[in-house]
């Protein structure tokens, strides 16, 4: 059964980052459709027989937050280069929020940037949290470890380093999350926030 339908993205040519890097990356997401379905499918043949899989379907549903929500994560990241480059819109309301959170946009940025070059492999993600009202960074390890539970991700930032292997080494990711930010589309976050 197929549970989950891999997307397609309209990205335009981006600065900074090339077509060869996007091209491998979305084959990456691609595997991570697939083994959302194949783990999902897996569990269904297994709990036929629960006790006699109890050890296989637990590794399963370890996995599966892996792959679902490695699925999950490129769709917004893809998502946000749709449509080309965008500045944010002044007067809207995650503009404002970002302002009354961090004081200004700047700020928020510079705080960002910084979960961004975090070390190891993984996410750097701002999230809304609609119980608070306040907006949270945050480093996700891998693609599962450390997501907030409950909150809205408004933007996320890979930070593995086949988001940028292709055209930055890795000692050099600081410029490949630069051009991340030349060629975001606000206006698909500022969606997300309203």
């Amino acid at each position: 059964m197929e549970y989950f339908t891999a997307k397609t993205f309209a990205i335009p040519e981006l600065k900074g980052i090339s077509a060869k890097n996007i091209e491998e990356h979305l084959k990456l997401y691609a595997g991570y459709v697939k083994f959302s379905n194949y783990i999902q499918n897996q569990i269904t043949e297994f709990a036929k027989d629960a006790e006699k899989y109890a050890y296989e379907l637990g590794e399963l549903s370890r996995r599966f937050a892996f792959e679902y929500d490695g699925m999950r994560n490129h769709e917004i990241y893809f998502s946000q280069f749709e449509g080309g480059p965008n500045a944010p819109a002044p007067d809207s309301s995650l503009m404002r929020a970002i302002e009354k959170e961090w004081g200004s946009f700047d700020a928020f940025l510079a705080r960002f940037k910084s979960v961004a070059l975090t070390r190891g492999i993984g996410w750097a993600m701002l999230y809304h949290d609609t119980e608070s009202g306040h907006l949270l960074t945050q480093w996700v390890d891998e693609q599962h470890l450390g997501h907030l539970q409950g909150l809205k991700p408004l933007l996320a930032l890979d930070m593995w380093e086949h988001a940028f292997v292709y055209d930055y080494p890795t000692s050099e990711k600081k410029k490949y999350v630069e051009a991340f930010f030349e060629n975001l589309n606000w206006s698909v976050v500022e969606k997300r926030f309203e």
